[in-house]
């Protein structure tokens, strides 16, 4: 199946699934420079070659990994990460309260609100803390478009991520989500979650309360 899921007018977007927990890999690729941003090197590193060789169809210059950016540090978002970096010697970055826990160096440590410079699209990062203490959204927009959020695990289809029943890492997620994400980008912004299917804004928005409500 062709992994090319979007093309908007400066970049287009690949997705593959990989391992047994369905985790989602996104690639980013700038049609004029070949820039590209990995995000989460979850597992299979050979499928992830792939998607990379695919991925010379999207750009009229040569692709160029760039950086791999890791939405948070839990072990299924990160089992190609450094087979990835050992082979490619591409830069890293995540979250700041997640960065020791990864299996490589950190070479871009991120808060919230710093900004990814790329050739050819920039690319913000909003921290979400709850499923883990330095879970980073990424964000691109497009200039004639939509938005896109990879939320990671902390925002899919029908709720926020796994907190463990923990009800202040519950609230500090949720509140995040509403405020940095609900509440910064309208109903026409694609979220790309760490897992399964794509969803919006305008199709969560109504179910917020519902979310708060019930705990999880």
């Amino acid at each position: 199946m062709d992994s090319l899921i979007h093309s908007l007018r400066d970049i287009t977007i690949r997705r593959i699934s990989v391992s047994e927990m369905d985790n989602n890999v996104y690639l980013l690729t700038a049609k004029a420079s070949g820039a590209q941003l990995l995000i989460d090197a979850a597992d299979d590193f050979a499928a992830i070659g792939g998607m990379l060789l695919d991925s010379r169809a999207d750009s009229t210059s040569e692709p160029k990994l760039a950086m791999v950016a890791t939405t948070h540090q839990h072990w299924d978002h990160v089992r190609a990460l450094k087979e990835l970096v050992e082979a490619t010697g591409v830069r890293t970055a995540a979250g700041k309260d997640d960065a020791a826990a990864l299996p490589v160096p950190v070479d871009v440590v991120l808060e919230h609100g710093d900004v990814l410079n790329f050739d050819g699209f920039d690319i913000t990062a909003v921290h979400l803390r709850g499923h883990t203490p330095g879970s980073i959204a990424y964000v691109y927009q497009d200039p004639e478009g939509a938005a896109h959020i990879f939320s990671g695990d902390s925002l899919f289809p029908g709720g926020v991520g796994n907190t463990q029943n923990d009800e202040a890492r519950f609230t500090s997620l949720l509140n995040d989500v509403s405020t940095r994400l609900f509440d910064a980008y309208p109903d026409d912004t694609v979220v790309h979650p760490g897992h399964g299917r794509h969803t919006t804004l305008g199709a969560e928005r109504p179910h917020l309360g519902e979310w708060r409500a019930r705990g999880w």
